[in-house]
């Protein structure tokens, strides 16, 4: 037996299955996806997991409906095996006060991915009704899941964490061309890509016309990796002039981080820390000219501690500013009752005066608000952060102006999951990712984040408060970074922004054009079949 004969037949089993098997099928497809992900970075994987999503969809036509409710039920199935490994370290944040939350881990760890996993129901259902016979339907289901994926990364505030793209965020080479399609356009790219080799099977009258599909995947993977090796070598590091960073990473357990009784400890091991020597040459934070703090790094509303707020100016030499994360009070009468609270950073001068503040717009869903806030909290409800009322968004994004550095863009926590905020010629993003512990969250937070900076051209400077802090150029190369669970302090330069990216200018439109050609061609191919 020849191979393509074995591959027909695995293929024909695959097709054929239905009930749990093709339920299983479809969830461990899902589960090995996962792999093409930060921290493993394995994305050959999906040459093996998304041919058998073609082959389950093939095998959906014998269902009810032109096999639509069997498509979605199977892409249902791969979503839930996707989405569970994908995101298990979200249990991880209902164990910081398990007192109160661990019981409602469960809902989390499963909950989440199955409404997720709707999206990929939609996707697939999507591309079942563009489904042909040729090659053309790999690119229906590319067009169809980058438009479910699109979706779930805007509807009901968006969650667009490990969007199928980020499989080709590594290695850098191949990311480059985010900077010219963005995030919806490589995942386009990525399912078409990795989809292909399921026209193997397909019945031609020359064997050889089967192989266009992969050979044209092939031949994508190789101009992406000579145009991101031509883009890598056109555009070195560069520093910009008396820029010099200073990010402190505190690795401070969570708890203490939102208890006040622990002020004066969190505010010594800050003050410590931040003027450590990194060096047999170095006078610590005298180094800098921007120290950097993490997101909501006290358990106290930091402009309203008179003695915070002296600590910090006499930590800070003439000419060195903060940039800090923390909780913020409305602008209300002294006296008034504070019941609830932004998520902000502040640029602090080394006289202890506030230059800047950026309130987070884009809040956490159960972790900084819940949604219908009152009722929930009428039933005994409570947001991970425990702030009453919830968190207070922001109104609008701006550039933080940083005195001896070019303006930035202030990205907080999973803010930075979001593609196509344009603002600044730096992005300062401040996240605390010890909610999740040592899992795989912080190192998928982190490839999200370095999307951003190669999609805008901008360069990354993130601080966390138990890692992964770095320093990353605008093409996505690591200049420093501080692992996971580690205290110390980081010091580097600041790169330098490059020219807007051609995402940075037209944004979506090239995913947009993508998507439309591919429907266009499966559409062309339905009908031209129905005429015949």
């Amino acid at each position: 037996m020849s191979p393509f004969q074995r591959l027909r037949q695995i293929a024909l089993a695959i097709i054929l299955a239905w009930g749990w098997k093709r339920a299983v099928i479809a969830m461990g497809c899902g589960a090995l996806s996962v792999l093409a992900l930060a921290p493993f970075n394995l994305f050959p994987v999906l040459f093996i997991t998304f041919p058998v999503l073609v082959w389950l969809i093939d095998g959906a036509g014998a269902g009810r409906y032109r096999g639509v409710p069997a498509a979605a039920l199977t892409g249902y199935w791969f979503g839930l095996g996707y989405f569970v490994p994908g995101l298990y370290w979200i249990g991880y944040a209902f164990f910081v006060e398990a007192d109160v939350f661990a019981w409602l881990t469960p809902f989390a760890v499963l909950g989440l991915p199955a409404y997720l996993s709707i999206f990929t129901a939609i996707g697939f259902a999507l591309a079942r009704l563009l489904w042909t016979k040729n090659a053309t339907r790999v690119l229906a289901l590319a067009a169809s899941l980058t438009v479910s994926e699109w979706l779930r990364g805007h509807l009901l505030t968006g969650f667009p964490w490990n969007a199928f793209g980020y499989a080709l965020s590594e290695p850098l080479p191949l990311a480059q061309t985010a900077s010219l399609v963005g995030l919806w356009g490589m995942t386009f790219l990525t399912v078409a890509i990795f989809a292909s080799p399921a026209t193997l099977i397909d019945r031609t009258p020359d064997r050889r016309l089967a192989w266009r599909a992969p050979a044209a995947a092939i031949a994508l993977l190789l101009v992406m990796s000579i145009f991101g090796a031509i883009r890598l070598s056109l555009h070195p590091t560069t520093m910009v002039s008396g820029a010099k960073l200073r990010l402190m990473q505190p690795n401070l357990q969570q708890d203490a981080k939102f208890n006040y009784a622990a002020k004066s400890e969190v505010m010594k091991k800050y003050l410590a820390l931040s003027d450590r020597a990194s060096g047999p040459q170095s006078t610590g934070v005298r180094d800098a000219t921007i120290l950097i703090w993490p997101e909501s790094a006290f358990p106290f509303f930091l402009t309203r501690e008179a003695d915070a707020m002296a600590q910090i100016a006499d930590l800070l030499p003439k000419g060195t500013v903060l940039i800090t994360g923390s909780v913020r009070a409305p602008d209300l009468p002294r006296g008034t009752p504070i019941t609830r609270a932004y998520n902000s950073i502040y640029v602090i001068d080394h006289d202890g005066s506030v230059l800047a503040v950026y309130d987070k717009l884009h809040l956490v869903p159960f972790g900084e608000f819940l949604p219908y806030q009152a009722l929930m909290e009428k039933l005994g409800f409570e947001q991970l952060t425990r702030v009453r009322g919830g968190f207070i968004p922001g109104t609008v994004r701006h550039a933080l102006q940083v005195p001896g550095a070019p303006p930035a863009l202030p990205l907080i926590c999973y803010e930075a999951i979001f593609p196509g905020e344009v603002a600044g010629r730096w992005i300062v993003n401040l996240t605390n990712d010890g909610w999740f512990g040592i899992s795989t969250g912080p190192y998928q937070h982190l490839e999200q984040s370095r999307m951003r900076a190669i999609e805008l051209g901008l360069p990354l400077v993130r601080s966390a408060n138990t890692g992964i802090s770095a320093v990353i150029d605008p093409m996505g190369r690591t200049v420093a970074s501080l692992g996971l669970g580690i205290e110390g302090i980081l010091d580097a330069s600041l790169p330098a922004a490059i020219s807007p990216t051609v995402y940075a200018r037209v944004g979506d439109v090239p995913a947009a054009m993508l998507v439309a050609l591919a429907v266009i061609l499966a559409v062309r191919r339905r009908v031209t079949k129905r005429k015949a």
